[in-house]
């Protein structure tokens, strides 16, 4: 097929695939897929969204699948990957002109070279860059523009490539064209800007989008293409100019405070002669009346960033030893410690609440029409950054917030909607500041002769203070409120809980939560229980009240604490929470988050009713059966809560027969599939819970596969899992030490030890592994015993340390005597690992030509000490005294030779125990001689 006739049909499907009819889209579709790996699609794709004659939707699609189509097939190892003479076709094609109309489309062209370009350029495209330099220069606007927007996408694109070649190729690039795109900057400005005087509001539109394009390339280069910017001088130069200029600021107020916080990201160190600017800019043009009609919301978040990030970045804090801390740290500290004077200050800090923390009319209005959601907001920005700067001041903001707390003493008149917001405001300030106001704020006694009294007002335009007060109460709880208090708290409580407002009935749902869950010392089940009937009605309420799936969350988290609180004596009071759960659970089937919520509560409801849960198990059952099975994608957040209930039914559960037969249906089969996991310890309480129930059953059904589990997942968990593990089953354990010591030689010398101390420790358990090994193994013990020695011998030099050579040696020296004819034929092995040991362990007199096992210890051994040398700690001389019980450091081994030696001749007799001495290298018997001479 020639190129005319595929670009016919390829354009026919395009058309077809725009179409709304999906009998016609879907065949479309479904053929362009297929095209998609065919030779010469893309360059007929180019040819159609470069033709400016057809319908703007099948050229946007044709530059979509284009766009798709190089994430998947331009890699050379993609299979079904483009032809290098394709891709050199097209990378010309896509830089041949810079003329489309549409802008969405010359957006998403400009895109896609990037996207090539990130994957070609420079080696393969080292084209790309200077066509895209010289199109920039052109005199046509609209060429200008896209050649333009082109070389933004392409220096973000390459400027987001992570590899050290790859930065080292952009910091070149950026050095070798910094100076264009000053130059390139500082044109368009000056166009922009002499428009602006003369009035031409289309040109300086048309120019102020070329002045931001240029701004970004600017920011890309300045922030990703120097490691330090600050030693180059064209890019401080540049960067101070335009930051200096008032024109550019007040022209371009939401890009030029990202652009600073970028650099201050990047470069702290850098950027320590802009704080001073940057900190006079946001400061004037938010916290005075300079930015008054000329500042917007999201220009004053970007600049409250920008303080916040410079107050808290820890490249401007000084060490505490000022003599360790870097020059620059401490320059930035003196201008930080200048520029915010006290009288600064007072005025930011007056200015956040008065202004930043009242309750926007927004907000007001959202709290009348969806209460639920205003309920539901996050910390805004003002917030973060009046916690941040009155963390850092507090001493000298502490004095301002207090004179304003005091301003606003006694009740405040309903009809003044002016002071009730500014009360809002400085309230939320105390709660926010609350750790720093510690020392400085009574709130016992606010408590009681004002905050009570502001609680009392029931006219609904206070319900702004009601709320804030009971939120004022949860911020201190556990700051500084006494226990004694509490009674009165819950009065409170149960008041607002009929609150005729939803929100102040939600927020003092939130606050009961945070006093429950304090400790034990401040929070006092007894203090609680007399309105605990009360109030866990009214929270049922609450939660059926409530519509969101949010707001139900949190309500279920509040029952949930306070179930867990008082365990058992809920019982009288959870009738109406047990009917209504299941109800919730049908509901919530599209919001996995709040039936995780519902799985909690399931879990504190559980244990407070203990074996009486035995009526929710027509509920229970199919929740742990949905929550833990691996095949359902709600298992993914239900998982972790699913298998805590089923754990907790299985504790609880009654024996019975026909009961337990329908708990292990539902509970046992989905165990096995996500032991290997996160899970493990939950599942192993499972496990253990079910052989306390009903070993024979549960084992008859799920010993085999359990076993596989556990022996696969002793190739991969830490320590401590394999410690659940022996909990679970000890033979398993053991058995899978058996198997490895063949396999993995690096770690021989731990499990030889193990085995050691069992054969020294309890021979008779280590007879009945043998036992159960050979059985299980087709093989005859005493075969089994001497592989086992026979590869302990071999492997000896796998084991380095002194310690564990001497262990192994008395393990095996336990053996004799014996009248074994296994041990017997290993009888020159044992002796040789024997005399290996010696060496180790044994150190001669030099007086006396003998020698003594250097191993051994002894109460009565003190070492000698250095003046430079500390005494030995308690710790040290717990570890000695455990020391001594191990009969590494209790048993001589020379002496253990000896003796097992002489019993080994006794049993056998001086005829029969001479031959088996001559299996013995003499040099060996030589030398074992020469340690045992002194008996």
């Amino acid at each position: 097929m020639d190129m005319d006739s595929a670009s016919s049909v390829v354009l026919q499907a395009l058309t077809q695939a725009t179409s709304q009819d999906t009998a016609v889209l879907k065949p479309a579709e479904e053929q362009l897929r297929q095209w998609e790996t065919q030779p010469g699609f893309y360059s007929v794709l180019l040819n159609i969204f470069n033709n400016h004659m057809l319908d703007v939707n099948v050229r946007w699609l044709a530059v979509l699948y284009f766009k798709n189509g190089i994430d998947r097939y331009w890699r050379r190892v993609a299979p079904h990957a483009l032809s290098e003479e394709e891709k050199t076709s097209l990378r010309a094609g896509l830089i041949t002109n810079f003329n489309e109309p549409v802008n969405q489309i010359a957006t998403q062209i400009a895109v896609l070279i990037a996207k090539v370009a990130r994957l070609d350029c420079p080696r393969h495209w080292p084209e790309l860059i200077p066509i895209l330099l010289e199109s920039v220069k052109g005199q046509e606007s609209l060429q200008q523009h896209r050649a333009l927007l082109t070389f933004y996408h392409v220096t973000k694109t390459l400027a987001s490539k992570c590899l050290a070649p790859d930065r080292r190729l952009f910091q070149e690039l950026a050095s070798n064209i910094y100076s264009f795109a000053c130059s390139l900057w500082s044109h368009h400005t000056d166009c922009f800007l002499q428009q602006i005087y003369a009035r031409d509001e289309a040109a300086a539109l048309s120019s102020l989008e070329r002045t931001l394009l240029s701004l970004k390339v600017l920011r890309k280069l300045t922030v990703h293409g120097f490691q330090e910017p600050q030693q180059n001088m064209a890019v401080m130069v540049s960067f101070k100019s335009s930051y200096y200029n008032e024109w550019l600021l007040l022209s371009l107020p939401l890009f030029f405070p990202l652009q600073l916080l970028d650099f201050l990201e990047h470069h702290p160190c850098a950027f320590i002669p802009l704080i001073q600017r940057s900190l006079e800019f946001a400061v004037s043009y938010v916290f005075t009346p300079v930015g008054e009609g000329v500042t917007f919301e999201r220009f004053i978040v970007q600049c409250m960033n920008l303080i916040k990030i410079i107050l808290k970045n820890d490249a401007y804090k000084p060490n505490k030893n000022i003599e360790d801390s870097k020059p620059e740290s401490l320059e930035a500290h003196k201008i930080k410690t200048a520029f915010f004077t006290h009288s600064t200050l007072t005025e930011i800090g007056r200015r956040l609440v008065s202004h930043y923390l009242l309750l926007t009319e927004e907000e007001l209005a959202m709290w009348e029409e969806d209460p639920e959601s205003f309920g539901n907001g996050n910390l805004p920005c003002t917030e973060v950054l009046f916690l941040d700067i009155f963390h850092t001041y507090s001493q000298t903001l502490t004095p301002v917030l207090l004179e304003m707390v005091q301003n606003l003493q006694g009740p405040t008149n309903v009809e003044d909607s002016v002071q009730l917001l500014m009360k809002d405001a400085v309230y939320n300030a105390v709660g926010l500041a609350a750790y720093e106001l510690f020392d400085n704020v009574d709130f016992d006694q606010w408590f009681k002769n004002q905050l009570l009294g502001e609680l009392q007002v029931s006219h609904h335009r206070y319900k702004l203070i009601r709320r804030r007060v009971i939120w004022l109460i949860g911020q201190w709880i556990s700051v500084k409120f006494k226990s004694d208090l509490r009674p009165l708290l819950y009065e409170v409580i149960l008041s607002l809980m009929q609150d005729p407002d939803l929100v102040v009935r939600i927020e003092t749902a939130t606050t009961l939560k945070l006093n429950i869950l304090e400790r034990n010392t401040i929070f006092r089940t007894e203090q609680f229980l007399p309105y605990l009937e009360s109030i866990f009605g009214l929270l049922f309420q609450l939660l059926q009240q409530v519509t969101e799936c949010d707001t139900k969350m949190q309500v279920l988290h509040v029952i949930s604490c306070v179930v867990e609180r008082v365990n058992i004596q809920i019982r009288p009071y959870v009738g109406c929470l047990v009917q209504y759960l299941p109800l919730l659970w049908k509901q919530s089937e599209e919001h996995n988050m709040l039936r995780c919520a519902i799985l909690t509560t399931l879990i504190h409801l559980v244990q407070g009713l203990g074996a009486e849960s035995k009526n929710l198990y027509p509920f229970l059952l199919p929740v742990i059966q949905l929550s833990t099975d691996v095949s359902q994608p709600p298992h993914v957040y239900l998982l972790e809560d699913g298998l805590e209930l089923c754990w907790m039914v299985i504790c609880l559960k009654l024996n019975g027969p026909v009961q337990l037969q329908q708990l292990n249906k539902c509970l046992c089969p989905p165990l096995t599939p996500f032991l290997p996991s996160e899970n493990m310890r939950t599942c192993f309480q499972i496990v253990n819970a079910y052989l306390y129930l009903s070993a024979t059953e549960f084992l008859q059904n799920y010993a085999e596969s359990l076993c596989r589990c556990f022996c696969s997942l002793l190739k991969d968990i830490t320590n401590e899992g394999r410690v659940q593990v022996l909990k679970v089953g000890l033979t398993v354990f053991l058995t899978y030490y058996a198997f490895v010591l063949q396999r993995y030689p690096v770690v021989m010398a731990t499990y030889l030890g193990i085995i050691g101390r069992v054969l020294l420790q309890n021979s008779s358990f280590f007879s009945s592994f043998l036992t159960q090994m050979a059985s299980e193994c087709s093989q005859e013990m005493e075969q089994l015993l001497g592989s086992l020695i026979e590869m302990w011998v071999d492997r000896m030099d796998n084991i380095t340390q002194p310690e564990r050579r001497k262990l192994s040696s008395l393990a095996l020296l336990s053996l004799l005597p014996s009248d074994n004819g296994v041990i017997q034929d290993k009888f020159c092995g044992i002796i040789n690992i024997t005399v290996e040991a010696l060496h180790d362990v044994m150190t001669e007199d030099p007086e006396t030509g003998t020698y003594k096992d250097c191993m051994l210890m002894s109460h009565l051994e003190e070492p000698k000490l250095s003046d430079d040398e500390e005494p030995p700690t308690e710790q040290d001389k717990r570890k000695k005294l455990l020391a001594l019980e191990d009969p590494v450091h209790a048993v001589s081994l020379q002496q253990v030779v000896y003796e097992k030696l002489k019993a080994q001749q006794s049993l056998m007799g001086d005829q029969s125990f001479g031959p088996l001495m001559e299996t013995v290298d003499t040099e060996l018997v030589r030398q074992l001689q020469d340690f045992l001479q002194v008996f």
